[in-house]
């Protein structure tokens, strides 16, 4: 579990000046993967007091542009955050509660990244999203949302 030195110190790295919001946010983020902004708002709030909206958007912002979160926006959903980088995972989202899971590529390292035209682009990242229903919902219901069916 990192510290807030761990996070001072890799705040820094990416070269950006240390604050009480991005360690609180960086913190908040890494410990509860996945949340959508207004959740990380909430967090930051009981961490620090008073911080608006906009100081929280700004920082998930330069943090996600520095490398050090990742924002995810799964299909219906408002975009979620992960202090999980640079490895190219995916997820698992239930059509039922929202819940979101983290997928590891199956094949070797990122074998995903290998498109079978990549008209000429260079290829540095794909996003594969799995859906379906969580345990919790599937034990909850035997009946399928939605049209959201994916053949």
């Amino acid at each position: 579990m990192p510290t807030t030195t761990d996070f001072e110190r890799i705040v820094r790295g990416a070269g950006l000046r240390v604050t009480r919001p991005r360690l609180a946010v960086l913190s908040a983020v890494h410990d509860h993967p996945h949340l959508d902004t207004d959740a990380i708002i909430g967090l930051v709030r009981s961490d620090l007091g008073a911080v608006s909206h906009q100081a929280v958007y700004d920082v998930l912002r330069a943090l996600t542009s520095a490398g050090l979160l990742r924002r995810i926006e799964p299909t219906g959903s408002p975009a979620r955050y992960e202090a999980r980088v640079g490895d190219n995972h995916h997820h698992v989202v239930c059509r039922a509660c929202g819940a979101i899971a983290d997928v590891d590529c199956v094949v070797g390292i990122a074998p995903c990244l290998a498109a079978s035209d990549d008209h000429g682009f260079v290829v540095d990242e794909a996003e594969v999203v799995f859906w379906g229903r969580c345990p919790g919902c599937t034990t909850t219901t035997s009946q399928p949302s939605g049209g959201n069916s994916r053949v």
